[in-house]
């Protein structure tokens, strides 16, 4: 781990990639360190332990890939690396495919407190399975941190579906570095949902490394009053003949803000890449404010990479419309904006995911409405 000492300072608005977050009143002093009781499932087939009893028990598995993937420079990475107090390690065999969804929940729920915890997620070749991690809190008056680190490690021909949910206190911070490397014919379907904290930011980057790698990035998030959400994602095509395909969709209420920066990057060599990405806003109210940054950097010739960005407030015509034919004007608001969150849901396949992650946009709808 790192030393104290060492630890790179926190950015400011002046740091690239923070412009839209401002940190300058977040005291990492006022946060002690919280006291974690996860409860993990015991699955067939599959190695799910506690991350630090795995790295004494369990070297064979974590050394060599426990930060691997992250870079250690980050500021909220190098924390965490120096402190994390809790943390999850799956750790899949060749050929074995889980049957049932790995489901791990973790609390922020102490006031003046703060989680650092990490997760380290193995397939290896040929393997199969489903991982969900949910964090959450009681309610919205908690004034607490989060900071996790997300390694994701998806072998030869292997498939990972990883659901990452978070509604955490409106009155905390997190901060979330999370990173996949898929190799040769390996599958990623990634979904995220983003409802909880005040500020911070989360980081989702994948790495395509293997030729005939593919990643499918969907990801949502709704902000109520007062909340400020920032989301960074890159899709790195290191291999040729790769595939990525990233969505996310924001709904903002009056007095929130966001900001989604994006970036396809394709490597000298990465030939017949096929990368696309898109954000798209809806705005709540005139006082709802959005910011989406694609951003391309190509250094191959024979690809294909697209990107779209949009920010809109509710359709006036579409509005009317629906009123008369008989809707109220807040079932109508409430119709028009399922159906805007609905193209997001059907790049799901249908079965669980599918659903709980319907349930839980509808839910939170209704708490920002």
């Amino acid at each position: 781990m790192a030393e104290l000492a060492t630890l790179p300072p926190l950015p400011d608005q002046k740091t690239k990639g923070w412009e839209f977050t401002d940190l300058s009143d977040l005291d990492l002093d006022a946060y002690e360190p919280a006291s974690v009781d996860v409860a993990l499932p015991r699955v067939d087939g599959a190695t799910v332990l506690p991350l630090a009893e795995a790295v004494e028990s369990h070297p064979e598995l974590t050394e060599g890939r426990l930060g691997a993937l992250v870079p250690g420079d980050d500021p909220f990475v190098a924390r965490n690396e120096a402190s994390w107090n809790a943390g999850l390690l799956v750790h899949v065999p060749a050929g074995v495919k889980v049957a049932e969804p790995i489901r791990v929940e973790l609390p922020l729920d102490e006031d003046g407190t703060a989680v650092a915890w990490r997760t380290l997620i193995v397939l290896e070749e040929g393997a199969e399975a489903e991982v969900w991690e949910h964090s959450g809190s009681a309610g919205d008056e908690t004034d607490a941190l989060l900071n996790s680190v997300v390694e994701l490690h998806v072998g030869q021909a292997a498939t990972l579906r990883y659901v990452s949910t978070q509604d955490i206190s409106e009155r905390a911070w997190i901060f979330s570095s999370q990173r996949a490397q898929v190799e040769r014919d390996g599958r990623l379907h990634w979904t995220a949902l983003g409802f909880g904290s005040g500020r911070g930011k989360v980081r989702m980057d994948t790495v395509l490394a293997g030729p005939g790698s593919e990643a499918r990035v969907t990801g949502g998030y709704a902000g109520a009053p007062g909340q400020h959400l920032d989301f960074d994602t890159t899709q790195v095509h290191a291999a040729p003949n790769t595939f990525s395909d990233l969505a996310f969709r924001g709904v903002l209420a009056a007095g929130s803000t966001a900001v989604w920066r994006g970036m396809i990057r394709v490597d000298p060599g990465a030939q017949q890449t096929d990368a696309f990405q898109e954000c798209r806003n809806l705005l709540l109210s005139p006082d709802a404010h959005a910011d989406a940054i694609p951003g391309l950097e190509i250094e191959a010739d024979d690809v294909r990479c697209t990107h779209a960005a949009a920010i809109a407030q509710i359709d006036r015509e579409q509005l009317f419309y629906l009123t008369s034919r008989g809707l109220s004007p807040a079932m109508a608001k409430q119709a028009i904006i399922e159906g805007f969150l609905e193209s997001l849901v059907e790049r799901l396949a249908e079965g669980p995911v599918r659903e709980e992650i319907s349930a839980a946009l509808e839910r939170r709808l209704a708490e920002i409405l």
